[in-house]
């Protein structure tokens, strides 16, 4: 065996303590800063917030999820229910996406339950008209699709509470 590899032990009698952090430590002392006032503390905080409170976020292009243009659509695909579900499609699952162009044209890829949904030739068309008819949507078409097909799975939180799946 190589002596290189032996594990060499050192017995100590004690092992000194690191000095503990205090939080007199981490405070300005009275001759390192000028001391607030709480009212000052207090319109300092005010002010941060004020910055916090008066920022807006990116403007999304009105197509792009955020957009205003978007969120009608996805809005008023909240509003069809699905005959035999009382959950909407969208949170059902049903809708996989939607794509807003710059021109106004809406793309929607949906699915059914089933193939054999009985909705299945009325439903489309009803997705299509209620997204057309989304002020600033010039035309809507939807692409019907059974790959992925639809599960469970893909429902919302608030469907599954609907229908006491959670």
């Amino acid at each position: 065996m190589d002596d290189n590899r032996a594990i060499k032990v050192e017995q100590v009698d004690a092992v000194t303590q690191p000095p503990r952090a205090r939080v007199e430590d981490a405070v300005d002392t009275p001759g390192d800063a000028p001391q607030q006032t709480p009212q000052q503390m207090l319109a300092r905080k005010r002010d941060y917030l004020d910055g916090f409170l008066a920022q807006r976020p990116e403007a999304a292009h009105p197509g792009e999820p955020g957009g205003a243009l978007y969120e009608a659509v996805v809005a008023a695909l909240k509003e069809i229910y699905d005959p035999e579900i009382p959950v909407n499609i969208y949170d059902l699952g049903l809708i996989y996406g939607v794509e807003v162009s710059t021109d106004g044209d809406a793309v929607i890829t949906m699915t059914l339950t089933t193939p054999h949904c009985p909705v299945a030739e009325s439903m489309p068309g009803e997705v299509e008209l209620r997204a057309a008819s989304v002020p600033g949507i010039r035309d809507a078409v939807v692409n019907l699709v059974w790959d992925p097909p639809w599960d469970p799975a893909k429902m919302s939180d608030e469907a599954r509470l609907e229908l006491g799946m959670l």
